[in-house]
């Protein structure tokens, strides 16, 4: 069995496995009612109360496998039958309380709200507390603690709340679909919506039609499927009946260069390769919009020359990013790109097929560059834009500020927004350390930069301009 850092992980490659397996044999519509019985066959439950329950929520699964309420914009989405339904959060006295004399507890509440047993243990007035913290800070035993969901905690912009039935709600309005919730919830209540059926579907169309389907991989796949070789992750891809893998570095290397002509001409920009951070400035920062680059994602920049060189061809990106399910859709980048897998969905692709990408011949990928390869990890960016204006001569001087996960972003906007900083370049990454703890990875881990950065290394262009010459 391939390795997943959870059991949830696990689960929900199960079901997009199987559900993609039928699509490949033209069953799907029977297979609806039969995965929830392949994967929890019982008699006995081992996830949930009982069996029944089980099943539900493998339906439920299979229901967002195949592209989840068509009526929700949102590529993220609330399974409600499967939350746990937490308790609310919130300041709570643990009983590591001792029921001391010195009641600093209650004196640092500024509302009142910290009462005492008849034994001195302290009681906290949900009524009246403000979850300011000042009680769990005065405690000299830390014995006051901040409870959160962990969908609520993982979420930074505060999208998650509890609905008046218990579950678990997302808030469409400030949502930027960057999955870190979908990630973080431990019962796996919180999904991406999948569209792994379409793009069976258009292999096998392509196969009809004799049309070619090109994947576009984001350059973070360097640190996934770590059992087998990159060069045999290509093939594995080709051998699901893509015509070829192009690297979305390659878009990368457009956009750095063409971002760093648009920072030189405006003096002040912020990063349009993450659509979560674009997405974040135009909901919680929309006066900022005119600061952020007019320059499409690397995933658009290098399909929309795709499309150019082969206008009846077919672009599927794959990457690490839930974000990008939502960024597809919009009208400026639908006409370039036809679909979006992530690297969880790749591996169930490929076991769908029988496909033992360990055993294939390794093929050749090489498009990009160095720098366009490290825009999967943090920073990466950042020193793309420096090399650009070095390969030109320019003299000018980007003074980037480098953002990793969104509460870096959203302290990098409010300075801008404030007008104070010391910068002119806002490299920003909704993901902390960037692409590379992606919700849609296989695998998150320390190491990830490290082969991010050997892969780049690897790259045969070592200059940006030499990897888009090849373009023309």
């Amino acid at each position: 069995m391939r390795k997943f850092d959870t059991q949830v992980q696990l689960l929900k490659y199960k079901v997009l496995r199987e559900v993609a397996r039928a699509e490949w044999e033209d069953r799907l519509d029977q297979a609806v009612f039969d995965i929830p019985k392949l994967i929890a066959p019982g008699p006995h439950s081992t996830m949930r109360c009982c069996i029944y329950k089980e099943r539900a929520i493998v339906s439920e699964r299979i229901h967002m496998a195949m592209g989840g309420n068509p009526d929700n914009p949102n590529a993220i989405e609330v399974l409600s039958i499967a939350c746990d339904e937490c308790p609310t959060s919130g300041y709570a006295v643990t009983e590591i309380c001792r029921g001391c004399l010195a009641h600093r507890c209650q004196d640092a509440c500024p509302k009142g709200a910290i009462n005492f047993k008849n034994d001195q243990h302290a009681v906290i007035d949900k009524t009246k507390c403000v979850n300011c913290g000042l009680c769990a800070k005065a405690c000299p035993y830390s014995a006051i603690v901040d409870r959160k969901r962990p969908c609520e905690n993982a979420c930074k912009i505060k999208a998650i709340s509890m609905a008046p039935t218990g579950e678990a709600q997302i808030d469409n309005s400030k949502c930027i679909s960057c999955g870190a919730c979908s990630y973080q919830c431990p019962f796996g209540a919180i999904m991406d919506k999948s569209y792994i059926v379409d793009v069976v579907r258009i292999l096998k169309d392509s196969a009809r039609e004799n049309v070619r389907v090109y994947a576009v991989i984001a350059p973070s796949i360097s640190s996934q499927f770590s059992y087998a070789k990159l060069g045999q992750v290509v093939s594995g891809i080709k051998a699901l009946g893509f015509h070829t893998v192009v690297e979305a570095a390659l878009g990368a290397d457009i956009v750095a260069w063409d971002e760093s002509a648009e920072l030189e001409e405006k003096g002040l920009l912020t990063s349009s390769c993450c659509p979560a951070f674009v997405e974040y400035i135009a909901k919680s920062f929309p006066e900022l919009q005119d600061k952020v680059s007019h320059n499409p994602s690397p995933m658009a920049a290098i399909a929309k020359y795709i499309k150019s060189t082969d206008p009846t061809g077919k672009v599927v990106f794959i990457g690490p990013c839930t974000a990008k399910k939502n960024e597809f859709r919009k009208e400026s980048v639908r006409p370039w790109v036809d679909s979006v897998l992530t690297f969880e969905e790749l591996q169930a692709l490929f076991d769908s097929r029988d496909l033992e990408i360990s055993t294939l011949p390794e093929d050749v990928l090489d498009n990009a560059s160095y720098y366009g390869r490290i825009f999967a990890r943090s920073g990466g960016l950042s020193e793309a834009v420096a090399q650009a204006f070095s390969e030109k001569g320019s003299d000018f001087q980007a003074k980037p500020v480098v953002c990793s996960g969104i509460e870096e972003c959203r302290m990098a906007l409010m300075k801008l927004s404030r007008g104070i900083g010391d910068f002119n370049f806002i490299e920003g990454m909704a993901c902390v350390n960037g692409c590379i703890n992606g919700a849609g990875c296989v695998t998150h881990g320390a190491k990830n930069k490290s082969e991010v950065d050997k892969y780049g290394r690897e790259a045969m262009e070592k200059t940006i301009s030499d990897a888009i010459s090849m373009l023309k």
